[in-house]
C-alpha cells in the first residue's frame, strides 16, 4: 500500500476505512499538526478521547496512522503514516462497497476545502497584500487527451513535491493547502470506452 515514506495508495480495504468523518479529519489533523495523543486529537476535533482511540485504531489497522511508540499505554502518540493519500478511481471499478466510499471520501473531502477555502476568504484582509496576491484560485481549461492529463498531473504533483519542505527554518514561510482537481467541462459527453 506504500509507495513512499510520504504517500500511501488506498486499496478497497483502507479506503473503507478511511470513509468515515472522524476518521477523514484524524488523520488530516495529524498530517497537518504532527503526532498527538488520542486526548489532544479529541480537543481539536471535539469529540471524546475514547471514540478517537477507537478510530485512530482502526485507521492503523489499514496501515493510516502508525502508534510512534512514544507516551505509554493510556496515552499513545499517533502519526500520520504519510503526508499524502493517493488512489485512482479505477482501483476500486471490482469493489462497489469501496467504490462508494471512495465517492463518500472526496465529497468529504470538497466540503472541507470549500469550508477552509472559505475561512480564508474570511480572514484574508488580515494578512499582507504578498500573501493575499499569492494565495488565491485561479481556473483555466485544457485539451488534452487522458494521457496527457496523466502526464499534467505528475508534472503539478512533482512541483508540489519539490516544494514540501522548501520554506523550512524560514521564519517567513508558511504552510499551504494545494489543491489539483481535475473534470470535464463536457460531462455530458462521455468517451466511448
Amino acid at each position: 500500500m506504500t509507495d513512499s515514506a510520504s504517500h500511501i495508495r488506498l486499496d478497497s480495504a483502507s479506503v473503507k476505512v478511511l470513509a468515515h468523518p472522524l476518521r477523514s479529519r484524524l488523520v488530516g489533523a495529524l498530517r497537518l499538526a504532527g503526532p498527538s495523543t488520542a486526548t489532544a486529537l479529541a480537543r481539536r476535533l471535539g469529540t471524546n478521547s475514547g471514540a478517537t482511540s477507537y478510530h485512530l485504531r482502526k485507521l492503523a489497522e489499514v496501515g493510516l496512522v502508525v502508534d510512534t511508540g512514544e507516551g505509554d499505554a493510556k496515552s499513545r502518540v499517533w502519526a500520520a503514516a504519510s503526508e499524502m493519500t493517493q488512489f485512482e478511481n479505477s482501483d476500486f471499478d471490482d469493489d462497489e462497497d469501496a467504490a462508494t466510499a471512495l465517492g463518500w471520501l472526496e465529497r468529504d473531502w470538497l466540503r472541507h476545502f470549500t469550508e477552509k477555502f472559505g475561512r480564508w476568504l474570511d480572514v484574508r484582509q488580515n494578512w499582507p497584500a504578498v500573501w493575499r496576491d499569492r494565495a488565491t484560485m485561479n481556473d483555466d481549461n485544457v485539451l488534452v487527451t487522458a494521457d496527457q492529463l496523466r502526464a499534467m498531473h505528475e508534472e503539478i504533483g512533482a512541483v508540489v513535491t519539490r516544494y514540501r519542505r522548501v520554506g523550512q527554518g524560514n521564519p517567513d514561510a508558511k504552510r499551504i493547502a494545494t489543491y489539483l482537481i481535475f473534470y470535464p467541462v463536457d460531462m455530458d459527453q462521455a468517451p466511448r470506452r
